[in-house]
C-alpha cells in the first residue's frame, strides 16, 4: 500500500428481513380487502342472478306446457300441494329446501299441465332441467334443460339434437320411463339414448323417473281434491 492511503475496510450493511408481525399484517390487509371486493361482488352480482334464473325458468315453463298464458306456484307442505303466495312488497326468500312446481294455465284458464324442475349428475356436471306433465294422460309433455355443462358436441346434444327432443312430445311415465338404442323405440315409455352421448341421455331418464317418483302421487291428489282435469289441445 503506497504512503498516503488509508486502509478502508468497506462495511458490510446487513438487510433486515420484515418481521413476522409485518408479514401477518400486510397479509391480513391484502385478505380483508379481497375479502370485501368478494363480498361487494356478491351482493351485487346475486340478485343479478337470481333474476335470470327466475327469467329462464319462466320462459321454459311456456316452453314446457304447450299453449300455456299463466301459471301458478305450487309448494309441497305437509305432503299437499298449495298455492305459494308471494308478497309483492316483500322481499322473496330463497329456501333451497322447499319443493316447488309450476301448474299452467292456457288463456281460458284451463288448467294445461305441470311444469317440474328436476336435477341430475350428468358425465360432467349436475344436468337442471325442467319438463311438462299432463297429470290425466301421465305423460311428458315437454322438456327443456336449464343448466348443463356436458360435453360439447356430445352430451350437449340433450338439448341440441331435436330428435331426442321428440322423445318428450307425449313420453309415458308408467311404468317407468326406460332408454333404448336409437331406432329401437317400441313403446311410449321409452326414450332413444344419443349415440356418443349415451350417459348424458340416460342420466336424464334417471331424472325423469326420480322426479315423478317424487310428484305423481302428490300431483293425483292435487288433481283429485281441486276436481281438476287436462284441457285437450286445439
Amino acid at each position: 500500500m503506497s504512503e498516503g492511503e488509508e486502509n478502508i475496510t468497506p462495511e458490510i450493511v446487513e438487510e433486515k428481513e420484515p418481521s413476522s408481525l409485518k408479514l401477518i399484517l400486510a397479509l391480513g390487509i391484502a385478505g380483508l380487502i379481497s375479502g370485501i371486493i368478494l363480498v361487494g361482488t356478491y351482493i351485487y352480482t346475486d340478485p343479478l342472478i337470481k333474476a335470470n334464473k327466475a327469467a329462464a325458468t319462466q320462459s321454459a315453463i311456456f316452453k314446457v306446457l304447450e299453449g300455456c298464458e299463466s301459471f301458478t306456484t305450487l309448494v309441497l307442505e305437509n305432503d299437499k300441494l298449495v298455492e305459494k303466495i308471494v308478497d309483492p312488497n316483500k322481499e322473496e326468500k330463497n329456501d333451497k329446501d322447499e319443493l316447488i312446481i309450476y301448474a299452467g294455465y292456457n288463456a281460458n284458464k284451463e288448467l294445461i299441465g305441470f311444469a317440474i324442475p328436476g336435477s341430475e349428475p350428468g358425465f360432467q356436471d349436475i344436468i337442471g332441467t325442467i319438463f311438462g306433465y299432463d297429470g290425466t294422460k301421465k305423460v311428458i309433455i315437454g322438456f327443456e334443460v336449464l343448466e348443463s355443462k356436458e360435453t360439447p358436441g356430445l352430451g350437449d346434444k340433450i338439448f341440441k339434437d331435436a330428435d331426442f327432443q321428440t322423445n318428450f312430445a307425449a313420453l309415458a311415465i308408467e311404468p317407468e320411463i326406460i332408454p333404448v338404442k336409437k331406432g329401437e323405440k317400441q313403446n311410449p315409455n321409452e326414450v332413444e339414448t344419443i349415440a356418443g352421448a349415451t350417459i348424458s341421455s340416460k342420466a336424464v331418464v334417471r331424472l325423469l323417473n326420480k322426479t315423478m317418483a317424487v310428484w305423481q302421487k302428490t300431483i293425483d291428489d292435487y288433481i283429485k281434491e281441486n276436481d281438476l282435469t287436462v284441457a285437450e289441445k286445439q
